[in-house]
């Protein structure tokens, strides 16, 4: 009988490590902000919400990725500027590490989808008097699925890349 394939591991995942890291995970936003870590298998796992303007202490672990996400419309937030945010070594073991979450810049477009998203139930998208590319635009709702799809490609890319030039 034959075996089934075993699912490719996801190269956006934790890594085993008991390298403790202490952080702040500091909301610089004015949303609520929905704090996920990417688990040893690379599936998101939620942790409690962080109300704008305040920060949560955590303790996680090198190599452990983080997102971050609209809390309401699970719109992606930058965190130190970036679309992930991975801890590193500390020099000792008291230090804290402050991490920025901010809103990104989003075009005019990303941010007028946002408000009639917020407004406008999606059941109503068809009967609106848009461009059928504006409601399907609508319907298509931020995924932190399809972004983390995204980033694990950006990463296997460089690393072919890597392993182009190495071989050359």
């Amino acid at each position: 009988m034959p075996q089934e394939a075993e699912p490719p591991v996801p190269l956006v995942r934790s890594l085993p490590s008991g390298i403790p890291c202490h952080v702040v995970f500091c909301n610089r936003s004015d949303r609520v902000v929905r704090p996920v870590w990417i688990n040893f298998r690379g599936e998101p796992q939620t942790y409690n919400p962080i109300q704008p303007k305040t920060g949560q202490r955590m303790t996680t672990f090198v190599g452990h990725p983080w997102m971050f996400r609209d809390a309401e419309s699970d719109d992606p937030m930058r965190v130190n500027e970036k679309e992930l945010y991975l801890p590193r070594a500390q020099n000792t073991m008291s230090q804290m590490s402050l991490v920025n979450i901010t809103l990104p810049v989003f075009t005019l477009r990303e941010r007028c989808l946002q408000v009639v998203r917020k407004y406008v139930s999606a059941e109503d998208f068809p009967q609106l008097e848009i461009a059928k590319t504006l409601q399907e635009d609508l319907a298509d709702k931020p995924s932190l699925q399809r972004d983390l799809q995204c980033i694990a490609q950006r990463v296997e890319q460089r690393l072919l890349q890597e392993r182009q030039q190495e071989q050359t």
